[in-house]
């Protein structure tokens, strides 16, 4: 019977324990920060498989039962430098990635989508694409739920959401389309480096072959390197005016590949540039794995853009405020801001490693900054004698800051650049806090 040591019981590592235990494998699951409510569910469900649960072990026990096991399957998040990890690599014993295991569990074609930004809209639109072309699609993975707990479901196509966090332990990971969008610095105190961030996104396509396909975006510069070195066959997209090759923006209208049209911009709900960056992408992607041009059209005409990612929340005295809380990295941040004009610029949290002076790129759309959370004193800092700068202490300051610092005509953008794990339980609590203060001026 083969034995499994898991990393981490959130939903992934769950799923794979029911999976795994279900094949026979005898499963030993370590969990470093045990508690809560959804844990204890989760850990009593494990149990009752027979899985046995080590919580809160010492590194050296978990480098024992790391030795004595034949695999190793880390949650996301795991990093490489966990003593299980470690102790994995130094005995040979095999260390792999959730998504690897569902790959190898399917014979669903999968549409595979990574990149700094942009991840969830483009898997969304894609499995949208595919269903209004009468395709049967599962958006899975990073997006939400695990492609390993999806694999027994009825689906013509699986698009799925992959992180770097995945990738960095995928051995084998193969998906029939891969779509690597923009990759700019992001999570490097996890990854410690940004050529290691660089490598883990590039598995995406390490194991494609010469009839799959890679979806690049042409305008970044770190795509299309990496792109260079792909085995599959590769497409790129671009927004730049002067591309004339590969899924492009035409004046005001994205074209494929031979120059027919995909949509005119104003059928979209919204066209900023990054939309129509993501809207090509996807359509690409969709376009390869059987979807129509009325079915990708009419995706792109319906499409309601996720929560948190620049959000109209509402207008005030002539001032439009946009929840961008998503932006959790300076890349995203400085395409938000390339929308606007005239911004007034909420910005902070806690910093990933990054250089948030990169934030002063996007100076030329900037009036002004509002810098709130453990991440202030750097606004400060890189934006002293650019723009004018104002620190708070809080949301509500944040907001009635920026309110007296805008005049009509001008954008409030709430687009930190950083995580929000020094005040919030993540992205989304502390967009609901910047849209229920902007409600309440």
């Amino acid at each position: 019977m083969r034995r499994v040591l898991v990393v981490g019981l959130a939903a992934t590592g769950a799923a794979v324990v029911e999976r795994l235990v279900g094949e026979g494998c005898d499963l030993v699951v370590v969990e470093d920060r045990p508690g809560g409510d959804a844990y204890q569910a989760r850990a009593a469900a494990a149990r009752a498989l027979g899985a046995e649960i080590v919580e809160a072990p010492s590194p050296g026990d978990v480098a024992s039962l790391a030795a004595s096991v034949d695999l190793v399957v880390p949650s996301p998040l795991v990093a490489a430098t966990h003593p299980a990890i470690v102790a994995a690599y130094d005995r040979g014993v095999p260390v792999r990635s959730e998504i690897d295991l569902a790959a190898e569990r399917t014979p669903v074609p999968i549409v595979a989508v990574t990149g700094t930004n942009g991840k969830s809209t483009v898997t969304t639109l894609i499995a949208a694409m595919l269903e209004a072309s009468g395709r049967r699609a599962i958006a899975a993975g990073n997006i939400g739920r695990a492609l390993l707990d999806a694999v027994d479901d009825d689906t013509d196509y699986f698009v799925v959401e992959v992180s770097s966090f995945q990738l960095a332990f995928a051995e084998s990971f193969r998906p029939r389309v891969a779509v690597l969008l923009g990759v700019a610095p992001d999570h490097l105190d996890w990854h410690g480096s940004f050529e290691d961030y660089v490598a883990a996104k590039a598995r995406v396509f390490e194991h494609q072959r010469a009839g799959d396909l890679l979806v690049f975006d042409a305008d970044d510069a770190v795509a299309a390197d990496l792109a260079g070195r792909a085995p599959a066959r590769t497409i790129g997209v671009s927004i730049d005016p002067s591309a004339v090759t590969g899924f492009r923006r035409v004046d005001d209208v994205l074209v494929d590949a031979d120059g027919k049209e995909i949509v005119r911009l104003d059928a979209m709900g919204r066209a900023l540039p990054h939309d129509c960056t993501n809207a090509l992408a996807a359509a690409a992607a969709a376009f390869d794995v059987g979807a129509t041009h009325a079915g990708v059209e009419e995706a792109l005409r319906v499409y309601t853009t996720l929560p948190h990612r620049v959000a109209l929340v509402r207008e005030h005295g002539g001032v439009r405020y946009y929840d961008d809380s998503k932006a959790t990295n300076p890349h995203a941040a400085l395409h938000a801001l390339s929308s606007f004009d005239s911004v007034v610029l909420l910005a902070g949290g806690r910093n990933k490693g990054l250089d948030l002076a990169a934030l002063t790129e996007g100076a030329a759309h900037l009036k002004a900054v509002v810098g709130f959370g453990e991440a202030a004193p750097e606004i400060e800092v890189a934006f002293a004698g650019i723009r004018p700068v104002v620190r708070a202490d809080s949301m509500r300051a944040a907001v009635r800051a920026a309110a007296d610092l805008a005049k009509p005509g001008d954008v409030v953008l709430l687009s930190p650049g950083c995580a929000s794990f020094d005040a919030y339980s993540g992205y989304a609590a502390r967009g609901d806090d910047f849209a229920s203060e902007v409600r309440a001026l």
